[in-house]
């Protein structure tokens, strides 16, 4: 270690000093009055320039310098050192919080830097006086998307627990929703609870899981420990809630006491009995049944629940073997979950529009087509006669390809042809919400062969919606066999179809004979719907009598000019 005079002006800046942010004018300027009025009181720490240069880079003091200069200090005393394996990073890191506080942001980057660097986690908490736990805090949140981490740099931070939400956050995720949320020219306020809102993901806690390893390997769930929460509880974690849910399932199937039952929760989260039980809150009796379910939060609850004595019959056929107990089934696991429903109604749609879009379709197929299309459930059109629904506002651009351009209703056969499978397009729906068609959706689907565009759904996101059983049945007519562990099964079954195409028999359009049925009986007009006058019961009016007329002449109408 050297003692030199230098002109601070011949100094270079180190480009991986520790502070990258501007301090605030209030500390630089309280810095410069004290050097007008004392100097510097310690000096900067350089090192010997690398790569055959011959001037000093600072690596302690950049704030000192620049107000040195700020003073008009032809000279200041600096400390020359050797330069450290590391470029100095530690050093200048620990000098830098001695002095002032870093800030958020370039501490997360600074110590990001000394793990480059070969330091490891242990040997940076114990340099700067800080438990491993809180060192592998900062570490996750250096992997806060860079434009983030720049705009938080400025003094717009989140409270912790945005934070800590944006950082368990992948960065693609976070670049999403940054684009959504990011700071315009007229507001740079960032709007961090829209911003964690929209990566917040559903939590299944490790605390909460009353299954085993075993069960947890067999259906590929890893914990993440949430580094934020209080270290004196465990705070792992998985945000994969389907695989969690069905381990906690298989978990209370295995361990299903003798008068047991799996039920599930009302709306309001209530456990769900069998009718006429009544649950039991003191302590039960041996003929008492246990009632097993999950609740919101995905822990196995029990309670306990009487049925009613059975009546007791008269005395020429009384039953010497007492009450008759009522037999409770238990409510398996579905085969698909909801998701699985909803990821089919997709892929279902998807295979329809494009089966409507390209497959080749018969005139009067078409024209069928066209009328049952209006038929789904999801089909509302403005008539005029009253009402102001909005659906099936798109059809206009559809029908407006059938005029020219005096006006005039001028078309050709395959005009009209694209015309009618966009309008089919456009109603068609087999998705799970209230865009669904029905029974008619799927009606479509088979007499177009749309099972033949459906995409390959061996993929591990539609996999994982499957249940033991339900993925096991999926080996068959394959070389797969079904492994111990259900993950294994699922890895297995996706490298099979990877280069395959696998359907799974829920998504095929085959209707259901027993609903199509129903359906037809409910839309079928087999007579004349009453009137809501005086002569609705008993004897139809004369009025009644007309009109029903009226309607068989007028579909008479429509036949023949059909015909």
């Amino acid at each position: 270690m050297e003692l030199k005079f230098v002109d601070p002006r011949s100094l270079k800046d180190n480009p991986d000093k520790a502070r990258r942010s501007k301090s605030s004018p209030q500390a630089d300027a309280l810095l410069l009055a004290t050097i007008k009025a004392v100097g510097i009181v310690q000096p900067p720490v350089v090192a010997a320039e690398a790569d055959g240069g011959n001037g000093f880079v600072i690596d302690e003091g950049h704030r000192r310098v620049k107000q040195a200069i700020a003073a008009g200090l032809d000279e200041i005393a600096v400390l020359v050192v050797p330069r450290a394996e590391d470029g100095g990073a530690m050093r200048s890191l620990v000098t830098t919080i001695a002095h002032e506080q870093l800030n958020p942001v370039d501490q997360w980057r600074a110590i990001e830097r000394l793990v480059a660097l070969g330091w490891t986690e242990e040997a940076i908490g114990i340099a700067l006086a800080q438990s491993v736990r809180q060192i592998k805090k900062l570490r996750l949140l250096a992997n806060v998307l860079p434009a983030m981490l720049d705009h938080m740099a400025k003094g717009d931070m989140p409270d912790e627990r945005q934070l800590r939400t944006i950082a368990a956050a992948s960065l693609e995720e976070q670049k999403e929703v940054w684009k959504a949320h990011k700071p315009s020219k007229g507001d740079r306020q960032v709007s961090w609870w829209a911003v964690a809102n929209g990566l917040a993901k559903t939590r299944m806690y490790a605390r909460d899981a009353s299954f085993g390893d075993d069960l947890r390997e067999a259906y590929g769930i890893a914990w993440i420990e949430d580094l934020f929460a209080p270290a004196d509880q465990d705070s792992r974690y998985t945000t994969d809630v389907d695989a969690f849910l069905g381990a906690q399932q298989e978990w209370m199937t295995q361990n299903l006491p003798k008068k047991g039952v799996i039920t599930e929760t009302n709306t309001w989260g209530e456990v769900k009995l069998p009718p006429k039980a009544s649950q039991v809150y003191g302590t039960p009796k041996k003929s008492d049944h246990t009632a097993m379910y999950l609740d919101r939060e995905g822990k196995v609850k029990t309670v306990h629940f009487r049925m009613p004595e059975a009546k007791k019959k008269s005395k020429d056929t009384e039953d010497p073997g007492g009450a008759d107990e009522s037999i409770v089934v238990s409510k398996p696991r579905p085969d698909l979950t909801r998701k699985g429903v909803e990821m089919i109604g997709d892929l279902r749609t998807d295979a329809l529009h494009e089966a409507l879009s390209r497959a080749p379709i018969e005139d009067d197929t078409l024209l069928a087509l066209l009328v049952i299309a209006f038929a789904g459930q999801n089909v509302r059109v403005d008539s005029g006669a009253g009402g102001d629904f909005r659906f099936g506002g798109r059809f206009g651009r559809h029908a407006a390809g059938l005029f020219d351009a005096e006006g005039k209703f001028a078309f050709d056969t395959a005009t009209l042809r694209i015309a009618a499978r966009g309008v089919l397009i456009d109603v068609l729906s087999c998705r799970e919400n209230i865009s669904k068609s029905g029974i008619v959706g799927i009606v479509a689907g088979s007499a177009i062969g749309a099972d033949g565009f459906l995409a390959n759904m061996g993929t591990e996101d539609f996999l994982s919606c499957l249940s033991r059983p339900a993925l096991e049945a999926s080996c068959t007519d394959t070389p797969v066999l079904p492994r111990a562990r259900v993950r294994d099964t699922r890895a297995a079954l996706v490298e099979h179809f990877k280069e395959g195409h696998f359907i799974h028999p829920a998504a095929l359009f085959a209707p259901n004979g027993a609903g199509l049925a129903e359906w037809l009986a409910k839309s079928a007009v087999t007579e004349v719907e009453d009137d809501d006058g005086p002569d609705a019961e008993g004897v139809a009016g004369d009025d009644q009598v007309a009109k029903g007329n009226a309607t068989v002449e007028s579909s008479e109408g429509y036949r023949e000019a059909a015909e």
